[in-house]
């Protein structure tokens, strides 16, 4: 595990030292907390895109930048 160093105005590192008390953690716990949970975050919304894209590729629809939807074929049973 590697160490960082961060910059951080007092203010808010006071009231992240409350924050860490109150959750019977501490201030480094909530950083790779939220840290991980960006790093999860972004790995799903990559999963969730190339599913997308597949599923996007298999589909016979004919949209488009240019498609526009007609009134009628809406409604054609």
């Amino acid at each position: 595990m590697s160490n960082i160093t961060l910059s951080i105005p007092d203010d808010i590192l006071d009231d992240a030292r409350i924050i860490a008390a109150e959750q019977r953690t501490s201030v480094n716990a909530l950083v790779r907390d939220y840290l991980a949970g960006l790093s999860k975050q972004k790995k799903l919304a990559k999963k969730a895109m190339a599913e997308l894209r597949s599923l996007s590729e298999k589909t016979d629809s004919r949209l488009g930048p240019d498609y526009r939807f007609d009134r009628d074929s809406l409604y054609e049973r």
